[in-house]
Protein backbone atom coordinates (compact mmCIF):
# COMPACT_ATOMS: atom_id res chain seq x y z
CA UNK A 1 0.00 0.00 0.00
CA UNK A 2 1.60 3.16 -0.71
CA UNK A 3 2.24 5.90 1.64
CA UNK A 4 0.58 8.93 1.75
CA UNK A 5 1.85 11.81 3.97
CA UNK A 6 4.10 10.89 6.99
CA UNK A 7 2.22 9.38 9.03
CA UNK A 8 0.56 5.94 9.69
CA UNK A 9 -1.92 4.26 7.34
CA UNK A 10 -5.03 2.18 7.94
CA UNK A 11 -6.83 -0.27 5.66
CA UNK A 12 -9.70 -3.03 6.54
CA UNK A 13 -9.40 -6.47 6.78
CA UNK A 14 -12.32 -7.00 4.90
CA UNK A 15 -11.44 -4.63 1.56
CA UNK A 16 -7.83 -6.80 1.56
CA UNK A 17 -9.74 -10.05 1.34
CA UNK A 18 -12.15 -8.79 -1.27
CA UNK A 19 -9.68 -7.47 -3.64
CA UNK A 20 -6.85 -10.08 -3.21
CA UNK A 21 -9.60 -12.44 -2.80
CA UNK A 22 -8.71 -14.66 -5.37
CA UNK A 23 -5.09 -15.07 -4.10
CA UNK A 24 -6.95 -17.42 -1.27
CA UNK A 25 -8.78 -19.45 -3.22
CA UNK A 26 -6.51 -20.59 -6.20
CA UNK A 27 -7.44 -22.56 -9.10
CA UNK A 28 -10.79 -21.04 -8.34
CA UNK A 29 -12.53 -18.05 -9.84
CA UNK A 30 -14.32 -15.54 -7.74
CA UNK A 31 -17.22 -14.30 -9.26
CA UNK A 32 -19.40 -13.01 -6.55
CA UNK A 33 -18.35 -11.22 -3.17
CA UNK A 34 -20.00 -10.39 -0.45
CA UNK A 35 -18.89 -8.92 3.27
CA UNK A 36 -21.96 -9.75 5.88
CA UNK A 37 -22.17 -10.38 9.51
CA UNK A 38 -24.82 -12.34 11.36
CA UNK A 39 -26.46 -12.01 14.69
CA UNK A 40 -28.01 -14.96 16.55
CA UNK A 41 -30.65 -15.14 18.77
CA UNK A 42 -28.99 -14.68 22.24
CA UNK A 43 -31.81 -16.04 24.82
CA UNK A 44 -31.30 -18.93 25.61
CA UNK A 45 -33.36 -21.41 28.57
CA UNK A 46 -31.07 -22.73 31.51
CA UNK A 47 -32.66 -25.02 34.03
CA UNK A 48 -32.53 -23.06 37.29
CA UNK A 49 -33.38 -25.64 39.60
CA UNK A 50 -30.22 -27.32 38.38
CA UNK A 51 -28.90 -26.72 41.82
CA UNK A 52 -24.94 -27.92 42.37
CA UNK A 53 -24.82 -28.47 38.63
CA UNK A 54 -26.45 -24.85 37.37
CA UNK A 55 -22.48 -23.54 36.20
CA UNK A 56 -22.57 -26.67 34.22
CA UNK A 57 -25.82 -25.88 32.81
CA UNK A 58 -24.90 -22.23 32.03
CA UNK A 59 -21.53 -23.32 30.39
CA UNK A 60 -23.58 -25.85 27.89
CA UNK A 61 -25.58 -23.52 26.49
CA UNK A 62 -23.26 -20.96 26.68
CA UNK A 63 -21.71 -23.17 23.57
CA UNK A 64 -24.83 -24.38 22.21
CA UNK A 65 -25.62 -20.21 21.68
CA UNK A 66 -22.75 -20.42 19.38
CA UNK A 67 -25.19 -22.21 16.45
CA UNK A 68 -28.50 -20.76 17.75
CA UNK A 69 -30.61 -19.49 14.99
CA UNK A 70 -30.01 -16.54 13.12
CA UNK A 71 -31.92 -12.91 13.46
CA UNK A 72 -30.82 -10.76 11.42
CA UNK A 73 -27.63 -10.09 8.54
CA UNK A 74 -25.95 -6.88 8.08
CA UNK A 75 -24.24 -6.89 4.61
CA UNK A 76 -22.72 -4.51 2.04
CA UNK A 77 -24.86 -5.36 -0.76
CA UNK A 78 -22.51 -5.85 -3.28
CA UNK A 79 -23.86 -8.65 -4.59
CA UNK A 80 -27.47 -9.83 -4.72
CA UNK A 81 -27.23 -13.29 -5.25
CA UNK A 82 -25.30 -14.14 -2.34
CA UNK A 83 -27.41 -12.07 -0.14
CA UNK A 84 -30.55 -13.96 -1.61
CA UNK A 85 -29.03 -17.08 -0.81
CA UNK A 86 -27.79 -16.29 2.46
CA UNK A 87 -31.05 -15.16 3.48
CA UNK A 88 -32.42 -17.82 2.42
CA UNK A 89 -30.27 -20.44 4.14
CA UNK A 90 -30.43 -18.67 7.13
CA UNK A 91 -34.17 -18.44 7.48
CA UNK A 92 -34.37 -14.94 7.06
CA UNK A 93 -37.16 -12.50 5.40
CA UNK A 94 -36.52 -8.93 3.96
CA UNK A 95 -37.07 -7.02 7.15
CA UNK A 96 -33.86 -8.91 8.93
CA UNK A 97 -31.54 -7.75 6.33
CA UNK A 98 -29.50 -4.84 6.96
CA UNK A 99 -27.93 -3.00 4.34
CA UNK A 100 -24.70 -0.74 4.75
CA UNK A 101 -22.70 1.68 2.61
CA UNK A 102 -19.58 1.86 5.15
CA UNK A 103 -17.95 -0.50 7.57
CA UNK A 104 -20.11 -3.49 9.03
CA UNK A 105 -18.42 -3.19 12.36
CA UNK A 106 -17.14 0.90 12.88
CA UNK A 107 -16.14 0.17 15.98
CA UNK A 108 -13.01 -1.13 14.73
CA UNK A 109 -12.25 2.44 14.33
CA UNK A 110 -12.06 2.74 17.70
CA UNK A 111 -8.46 0.61 18.02
CA UNK A 112 -6.76 3.10 15.84
CA UNK A 113 -6.56 5.69 18.67
CA UNK A 114 -4.81 2.99 20.75
CA UNK A 115 -1.83 3.21 18.12
CA UNK A 116 1.09 5.33 19.28
CA UNK A 117 1.52 8.14 17.92
CA UNK A 118 -2.23 8.50 16.52
CA UNK A 119 -4.04 11.61 16.56
CA UNK A 120 -7.65 11.17 19.11
CA UNK A 121 -10.39 10.30 17.04
CA UNK A 122 -12.53 13.22 19.04
CA UNK A 123 -11.92 16.73 18.48
CA UNK A 124 -11.42 17.48 22.08
CA UNK A 125 -10.60 15.15 24.86
CA UNK A 126 -12.34 14.96 27.61
CA UNK A 127 -10.71 14.28 31.15
CA UNK A 128 -12.39 12.39 34.27
CA UNK A 129 -12.36 14.75 36.89
CA UNK A 130 -11.22 13.15 40.63
CA UNK A 131 -14.24 14.58 42.61
CA UNK A 132 -12.99 18.08 44.46
CA UNK A 133 -14.60 17.05 47.84
CA UNK A 134 -12.40 13.97 48.13
CA UNK A 135 -8.65 13.51 49.01
CA UNK A 136 -7.09 10.70 46.99
CA UNK A 137 -4.64 10.13 49.88
CA UNK A 138 -7.14 9.52 52.55
CA UNK A 139 -10.00 7.22 53.16
CA UNK A 140 -13.65 7.61 52.81
CA UNK A 141 -14.67 7.43 56.40
CA UNK A 142 -14.15 10.59 57.87
CA UNK A 143 -15.59 12.27 54.69
CA UNK A 144 -19.22 9.57 55.00
CA UNK A 145 -19.37 10.00 58.64
CA UNK A 146 -20.70 13.50 57.97
CA UNK A 147 -22.03 13.86 54.76
CA UNK A 148 -23.22 11.67 51.82
CA UNK A 149 -21.37 12.10 48.41
CA UNK A 150 -22.12 12.04 44.46
CA UNK A 151 -20.30 10.86 41.94
CA UNK A 152 -21.29 12.09 38.35
CA UNK A 153 -19.80 9.38 35.63
CA UNK A 154 -18.01 9.96 33.64
CA UNK A 155 -17.16 13.41 34.13
CA UNK A 156 -16.37 12.38 37.42
CA UNK A 157 -13.10 9.55 37.96
CA UNK A 158 -14.64 6.13 39.16
CA UNK A 159 -11.20 5.75 40.98
CA UNK A 160 -13.27 6.80 44.48
CA UNK A 161 -15.51 3.58 43.55
CA UNK A 162 -12.04 1.62 43.30
CA UNK A 163 -10.50 3.29 46.55
CA UNK A 164 -13.61 3.10 48.71
CA UNK A 165 -13.50 -1.44 48.10
CA UNK A 166 -9.61 -0.93 48.15
CA UNK A 167 -9.05 0.66 51.54
CA UNK A 168 -11.66 -1.66 52.94
CA UNK A 169 -9.56 -4.65 51.95
CA UNK A 170 -6.76 -3.40 53.50
CA UNK A 171 -8.20 -1.42 57.02
CA UNK A 172 -7.97 -3.77 59.71
CA UNK A 173 -11.06 -2.29 61.11
CA UNK A 174 -13.01 -3.48 58.50
CA UNK A 175 -15.34 -6.78 59.11
CA UNK A 176 -17.13 -7.47 55.98
CA UNK A 177 -17.97 -6.25 52.44
CA UNK A 178 -20.68 -7.23 50.44
CA UNK A 179 -21.50 -6.59 47.03
CA UNK A 180 -23.44 -7.20 44.29
CA UNK A 181 -21.75 -7.57 40.67
CA UNK A 182 -23.71 -7.74 37.24
CA UNK A 183 -21.01 -6.68 34.58
CA UNK A 184 -16.91 -5.73 35.63
CA UNK A 185 -14.22 -5.74 33.19
CA UNK A 186 -11.78 -8.21 32.33
CA UNK A 187 -8.84 -6.83 34.43
CA UNK A 188 -11.47 -5.96 37.77
CA UNK A 189 -9.62 -3.71 40.15
CA UNK A 190 -12.71 -4.20 41.94
CA UNK A 191 -12.51 -8.05 41.91
CA UNK A 192 -8.80 -7.69 42.98
CA UNK A 193 -10.14 -5.94 45.85
CA UNK A 194 -12.34 -8.06 46.77
CA UNK A 195 -9.35 -11.01 46.71
CA UNK A 196 -7.70 -9.47 48.80
CA UNK A 197 -9.81 -8.73 51.42
CA UNK A 198 -10.83 -11.74 51.83
CA UNK A 199 -6.90 -12.97 51.62
CA UNK A 200 -7.11 -10.40 54.51
CA UNK A 201 -9.63 -12.00 56.73
CA UNK A 202 -12.51 -9.92 56.15
CA UNK A 203 -16.14 -11.82 55.50
CA UNK A 204 -16.23 -10.74 51.59
CA UNK A 205 -19.90 -11.89 50.21
CA UNK A 206 -20.30 -11.18 46.37
CA UNK A 207 -23.55 -12.09 44.48
CA UNK A 208 -22.34 -12.21 40.86
CA UNK A 209 -25.49 -12.73 38.66
CA UNK A 210 -24.26 -15.47 36.27
CA UNK A 211 -27.09 -14.55 33.63
CA UNK A 212 -26.12 -10.96 33.00
CA UNK A 213 -26.28 -11.36 28.82
CA UNK A 214 -22.60 -11.32 27.09
CA UNK A 215 -21.12 -11.70 30.48
CA UNK A 216 -21.71 -15.30 31.51
CA UNK A 217 -18.85 -16.53 30.82
CA UNK A 218 -16.60 -13.81 32.16
CA UNK A 219 -18.84 -14.01 35.74
CA UNK A 220 -18.08 -17.79 35.36
CA UNK A 221 -14.68 -17.24 35.54
CA UNK A 222 -14.83 -14.57 38.22
CA UNK A 223 -16.88 -16.70 40.72
CA UNK A 224 -14.36 -19.52 40.54
CA UNK A 225 -11.50 -16.70 41.28
CA UNK A 226 -13.34 -15.67 43.87
CA UNK A 227 -14.33 -18.89 45.68
CA UNK A 228 -11.13 -20.20 45.58
CA UNK A 229 -9.96 -17.00 47.50
CA UNK A 230 -12.44 -17.35 50.33
CA UNK A 231 -15.15 -15.01 48.66
CA UNK A 232 -18.65 -16.27 49.51
CA UNK A 233 -20.03 -16.38 46.06
CA UNK A 234 -24.05 -16.61 45.63
CA UNK A 235 -24.50 -16.86 41.65
CA UNK A 236 -28.27 -15.76 41.36
CA UNK A 237 -32.13 -16.24 42.32
CA UNK A 238 -33.65 -18.72 40.23
CA UNK A 239 -36.18 -16.87 37.94
CA UNK A 240 -34.63 -13.73 38.78
CA UNK A 241 -32.01 -11.50 37.64
CA UNK A 242 -29.78 -9.50 40.41
CA UNK A 243 -29.44 -5.81 38.36
CA UNK A 244 -29.14 -3.59 41.71
CA UNK A 245 -25.81 -2.14 41.89
CA UNK A 246 -25.01 -1.73 45.43
CA UNK A 247 -21.96 -2.59 48.19
CA UNK A 248 -22.23 -1.77 52.17
CA UNK A 249 -18.68 -2.01 53.89
CA UNK A 250 -18.98 -3.10 57.72
CA UNK A 251 -16.26 -1.28 59.61
CA UNK A 252 -15.56 -1.59 63.54
CA UNK A 253 -14.69 2.13 65.21
CA UNK A 254 -14.22 3.32 68.48
CA UNK A 255 -18.13 2.43 69.92
CA UNK A 256 -19.91 0.70 67.67
CA UNK A 257 -20.26 -0.69 64.23
CA UNK A 258 -20.32 1.94 61.48
CA UNK A 259 -22.10 0.43 58.07
CA UNK A 260 -21.07 2.43 54.80
CA UNK A 261 -23.08 2.11 51.74
CA UNK A 262 -22.21 2.38 47.90
CA UNK A 263 -25.34 2.52 45.40
CA UNK A 264 -25.44 3.39 42.06
CA UNK A 265 -27.63 3.73 38.93
CA UNK A 266 -23.79 1.61 36.98
CA UNK A 267 -22.36 -1.50 36.85
CA UNK A 268 -19.35 -2.20 38.97
CA UNK A 269 -17.38 -1.51 35.39
CA UNK A 270 -14.07 0.99 35.49
CA UNK A 271 -14.29 0.59 31.29
CA UNK A 272 -17.41 1.33 31.19
CA UNK A 273 -18.05 4.43 33.54
CA UNK A 274 -15.46 5.95 31.26
CA UNK A 275 -18.36 6.38 28.89
CA UNK A 276 -21.26 5.91 30.26
CA UNK A 277 -23.34 8.56 32.24
CA UNK A 278 -24.04 7.22 35.92
CA UNK A 279 -24.77 8.90 39.53
CA UNK A 280 -22.47 7.01 42.18
CA UNK A 281 -23.93 7.36 45.25
CA UNK A 282 -21.63 7.23 48.95
CA UNK A 283 -23.57 7.19 52.30
CA UNK A 284 -23.80 6.24 56.04
CA UNK A 285 -26.95 6.99 57.01
CA UNK A 286 -28.28 4.41 59.06
CA UNK A 287 -32.01 4.64 57.08
CA UNK A 288 -30.63 2.93 54.10
CA UNK A 289 -27.86 1.02 55.58
CA UNK A 290 -30.59 -1.10 57.47
CA UNK A 291 -32.35 -1.47 53.87
CA UNK A 292 -29.41 -2.28 52.45
CA UNK A 293 -28.26 -4.83 54.78
CA UNK A 294 -32.26 -6.19 54.60
CA UNK A 295 -31.44 -6.89 51.18
CA UNK A 296 -28.33 -8.48 51.31
CA UNK A 297 -29.56 -10.31 53.64
CA UNK A 298 -32.83 -11.45 51.52
CA UNK A 299 -30.40 -12.39 48.01
CA UNK A 300 -27.95 -14.27 50.35
CA UNK A 301 -30.25 -16.33 51.60
CA UNK A 302 -29.88 -14.99 55.14
CA UNK A 303 -33.38 -13.88 55.71
CA UNK A 304 -36.79 -14.15 54.06
CA UNK A 305 -38.37 -10.81 53.12
CA UNK A 306 -38.50 -7.88 55.09
CA UNK A 307 -39.91 -4.66 54.33
CA UNK A 308 -37.57 -1.72 53.65
CA UNK A 309 -38.42 1.33 54.95
CA UNK A 310 -36.37 3.81 52.50
CA UNK A 311 -35.29 1.54 49.29
CA UNK A 312 -37.79 0.08 46.81
CA UNK A 313 -37.27 -2.98 45.33
CA UNK A 314 -38.39 -5.19 41.83
CA UNK A 315 -40.35 -6.88 41.72
CA UNK A 316 -41.91 -6.77 45.56
CA UNK A 317 -42.60 -2.97 45.68
CA UNK A 318 -40.86 -0.50 43.25
CA UNK A 319 -43.53 -0.89 40.75
CA UNK A 320 -46.63 -0.34 42.78
CA UNK A 321 -44.97 2.37 44.35
CA UNK A 322 -44.08 3.98 40.71
CA UNK A 323 -47.94 3.73 40.01
CA UNK A 324 -48.47 5.03 43.65
CA UNK A 325 -46.69 8.51 42.68
CA UNK A 326 -48.07 8.90 39.39
CA UNK A 327 -51.40 8.47 40.85
CA UNK A 328 -50.42 10.99 43.65
CA UNK A 329 -49.26 13.56 41.29
CA UNK A 330 -52.59 13.63 39.49
CA UNK A 331 -54.74 14.05 42.89
CA UNK A 332 -52.15 17.03 43.83
CA UNK A 333 -52.38 18.76 40.02
CA UNK A 334 -54.31 21.92 39.54
CA UNK A 335 -55.03 24.16 36.57
CA UNK A 336 -52.77 26.72 38.84
CA UNK A 337 -50.08 24.46 39.86
CA UNK A 338 -50.22 21.29 37.19
CA UNK A 339 -48.14 18.45 38.68
CA UNK A 340 -44.90 17.76 37.13
CA UNK A 341 -42.98 14.24 36.29
CA UNK A 342 -39.60 14.37 35.39
CA UNK A 343 -37.86 10.26 34.36
CA UNK A 344 -34.77 9.63 32.88
CA UNK A 345 -33.97 6.01 31.39
CA UNK A 346 -33.03 3.36 29.13
CA UNK A 347 -36.28 2.70 27.51
CA UNK A 348 -39.86 2.48 28.73
CA UNK A 349 -42.19 0.01 27.78
CA UNK A 350 -44.07 -1.57 30.60
CA UNK A 351 -48.05 -1.19 30.22
CA UNK A 352 -49.19 -0.25 33.32
CA UNK A 353 -46.44 2.18 34.01
CA UNK A 354 -47.40 3.51 29.95
CA UNK A 355 -51.17 4.13 30.80
CA UNK A 356 -50.70 5.65 34.01
CA UNK A 357 -48.72 8.12 32.40
CA UNK A 358 -51.42 8.91 30.05
CA UNK A 359 -54.00 9.14 32.59
CA UNK A 360 -51.75 11.88 34.16
CA UNK A 361 -50.96 13.31 31.08
CA UNK A 362 -55.23 13.89 30.24
CA UNK A 363 -55.60 14.93 34.16
CA UNK A 364 -52.86 18.11 33.11
CA UNK A 365 -49.72 17.11 34.72
CA UNK A 366 -47.16 17.62 32.89
CA UNK A 367 -44.13 15.05 31.86
CA UNK A 368 -40.76 15.55 30.44
CA UNK A 369 -39.19 12.62 29.92
CA UNK A 370 -35.42 11.30 28.60
CA UNK A 371 -35.45 7.92 27.25
CA UNK A 372 -32.13 6.94 25.29
CA UNK A 373 -33.53 3.61 23.47
CA UNK A 374 -36.94 2.17 22.97
CA UNK A 375 -40.30 4.71 24.37
CA UNK A 376 -43.35 2.57 23.56
CA UNK A 377 -45.44 5.58 24.70
CA UNK A 378 -46.39 7.68 22.33
CA UNK A 379 -46.48 11.63 22.93
CA UNK A 380 -47.89 14.55 21.85
CA UNK A 381 -51.47 12.71 21.13
CA UNK A 382 -54.43 14.67 21.09
CA UNK A 383 -56.81 13.51 23.74
CA UNK A 384 -54.27 11.10 25.34
CA UNK A 385 -50.15 12.33 26.03
CA UNK A 386 -50.39 16.39 25.13
CA UNK A 387 -48.74 16.50 27.99
CA UNK A 388 -46.03 14.31 27.73
CA UNK A 389 -42.33 15.20 25.81
CA UNK A 390 -40.12 12.82 25.09
CA UNK A 391 -36.34 13.61 24.23
CA UNK A 392 -33.15 11.56 23.87
CA UNK A 393 -29.78 12.64 24.12
CA UNK A 394 -27.19 10.88 21.83
CA UNK A 395 -23.59 12.47 22.01
CA UNK A 396 -20.13 11.95 23.52
CA UNK A 397 -21.23 9.49 26.22
CA UNK A 398 -24.23 6.31 26.45
CA UNK A 399 -26.73 7.97 28.92
CA UNK A 400 -27.49 5.09 31.50
CA UNK A 401 -28.59 6.86 34.50
CA UNK A 402 -32.46 6.37 35.94
CA UNK A 403 -33.65 9.03 37.72
CA UNK A 404 -36.87 10.23 38.61
CA UNK A 405 -38.54 12.92 39.77
CA UNK A 406 -42.20 14.03 41.56
CA UNK A 407 -43.13 17.40 42.30
CA UNK A 408 -45.12 15.91 44.68
CA UNK A 409 -47.51 19.52 45.58
CA UNK A 410 -44.52 21.12 46.25
CA UNK A 411 -42.73 18.50 48.35
CA UNK A 412 -40.44 17.59 45.92
CA UNK A 413 -39.23 13.78 45.73
CA UNK A 414 -36.15 12.33 43.76
CA UNK A 415 -35.13 9.05 43.62
CA UNK A 416 -32.01 7.01 41.71
CA UNK A 417 -32.89 3.53 40.30
CA UNK A 418 -31.06 0.56 38.54
CA UNK A 419 -34.06 -0.30 37.11
CA UNK A 420 -35.60 0.86 33.27
CA UNK A 421 -39.31 1.56 32.96
CA UNK A 422 -39.75 -2.30 31.17
CA UNK A 423 -41.60 -5.16 32.02
CA UNK A 424 -38.29 -7.18 32.47
CA UNK A 425 -36.77 -4.64 35.11
CA UNK A 426 -39.97 -4.03 37.16
CA UNK A 427 -41.08 -7.56 37.46
CA UNK A 428 -38.49 -10.04 36.20
CA UNK A 429 -35.60 -8.37 37.85
CA UNK A 430 -34.02 -7.77 41.22
CA UNK A 431 -33.97 -3.77 41.19
CA UNK A 432 -33.11 -0.95 43.74
CA UNK A 433 -35.08 2.47 43.98
CA UNK A 434 -33.85 4.77 46.47
CA UNK A 435 -34.27 8.36 47.21
CA UNK A 436 -32.17 11.35 47.79
CA UNK A 437 -32.71 13.34 50.70
CA UNK A 438 -29.78 15.69 51.21
CA UNK A 439 -30.72 18.85 49.91
CA UNK A 440 -27.32 19.63 48.26
CA UNK A 441 -27.52 16.65 46.12
CA UNK A 442 -31.07 16.88 45.06
CA UNK A 443 -30.23 20.27 43.64
CA UNK A 444 -27.01 19.16 41.91
CA UNK A 445 -29.15 16.06 40.36
CA UNK A 446 -32.55 18.10 39.87
CA UNK A 447 -29.91 20.42 37.95
CA UNK A 448 -28.73 17.81 35.81
CA UNK A 449 -32.22 16.28 35.19
CA UNK A 450 -33.26 19.48 33.36
CA UNK A 451 -30.22 19.98 31.90
CA UNK A 452 -30.96 17.59 29.17
CA UNK A 453 -33.98 18.92 28.64
CA UNK A 454 -31.98 22.30 27.22
CA UNK A 455 -30.14 20.30 24.31
CA UNK A 456 -30.85 21.84 20.86
CA UNK A 457 -27.88 20.05 19.35
CA UNK A 458 -27.32 16.35 20.78
CA UNK A 459 -31.15 15.76 21.30
CA UNK A 460 -33.86 14.43 19.65
CA UNK A 461 -37.51 14.72 20.18
CA UNK A 462 -40.47 11.76 19.76
CA UNK A 463 -43.00 12.71 17.42
CA UNK A 464 -46.58 11.32 17.92
CA UNK A 465 -45.82 9.07 14.45
CA UNK A 466 -43.38 7.40 16.24
CA UNK A 467 -40.73 8.79 14.41
CA UNK A 468 -37.42 11.42 15.77
CA UNK A 469 -36.84 14.15 15.02
CA UNK A 470 -33.26 16.10 15.94
CA UNK A 471 -33.16 19.38 17.49
CA UNK A 472 -31.37 22.36 16.30
CA UNK A 473 -31.09 25.75 17.28
CA UNK A 474 -33.81 27.91 16.00
CA UNK A 475 -32.78 31.38 14.30
CA UNK A 476 -31.17 33.24 17.00
CA UNK A 477 -30.60 30.81 18.96
CA UNK A 478 -27.43 29.62 21.06
CA UNK A 479 -26.38 26.45 20.65
CA UNK A 480 -26.32 23.97 23.63
CA UNK A 481 -25.45 20.78 23.98
CA UNK A 482 -26.21 19.01 27.62
CA UNK A 483 -23.58 16.86 27.78
CA UNK A 484 -20.59 19.20 27.05
CA UNK A 485 -22.29 21.97 29.74
CA UNK A 486 -22.05 19.09 32.44
CA UNK A 487 -18.58 18.48 31.24
CA UNK A 488 -17.36 22.05 31.46
CA UNK A 489 -18.96 22.58 34.78
CA UNK A 490 -17.13 19.61 36.51
CA UNK A 491 -13.88 21.05 34.50
CA UNK A 492 -14.79 24.69 35.78
CA UNK A 493 -15.66 23.19 39.50
CA UNK A 494 -11.96 21.21 39.29
CA UNK A 495 -10.30 24.39 38.37
CA UNK A 496 -11.48 26.31 40.96
CA UNK A 497 -10.15 23.97 43.82
CA UNK A 498 -6.82 24.06 41.98
CA UNK A 499 -6.50 27.63 42.84
CA UNK A 500 -8.28 27.88 46.09
CA UNK A 501 -5.53 28.25 48.70
CA UNK A 502 -4.21 25.45 50.77
CA UNK A 503 -4.55 26.58 54.71
CA UNK A 504 -3.06 24.65 57.09
CA UNK A 505 -3.79 24.78 61.02
CA UNK A 506 -1.36 24.04 63.39
CA UNK A 507 -2.71 22.87 66.36
CA UNK A 508 -1.18 23.07 70.07
CA UNK A 509 -2.15 20.24 72.10
CA UNK A 510 -0.72 19.93 76.06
Amino acid sequence: MPTIGTGKNFTILDDIICKYGTQLFPGYNVTESMLFSVSRDADFGVNEEAGNQFIEAMEEVLAQRQNSFAVRMVCNNKSKILKDFLTKKLNLSANDIYTVDGLIHPEVLIKVEEVEESQPINSKKWKNFYPTELNPNEPMWDKLKTKDLLLHLPYESFDPVIKFISDAADDQNVLAIKITLYRTETNSAIVNALEKAAQNGKQVTAFIELKARFDEQRNIEWATRLEKAGVIVIYGIVNLKVHGKTMIIIRKEEDSIKRYVHISTGNYNANTAKIYSDLSFFTSKQEIANDVTLFFNLITGYSALQPMKNIYLAPINLKSQLLQMIEREIKLSTPQNPGLIIAKMNSLGHEEIIKALYKASKAGVKIQINCRGLCQLIPQKENLSENIKVVSIIGRYLEHSRIFYFQNGGQEELYLSSADWLNRNLDRRIELMFPITDSSIFQQIKKILLTYFKDNNHSYVLNSDGTWKQNFPQKGEKSFSAQEELYEEYKKRKELSEKDPKIEFQIRRK
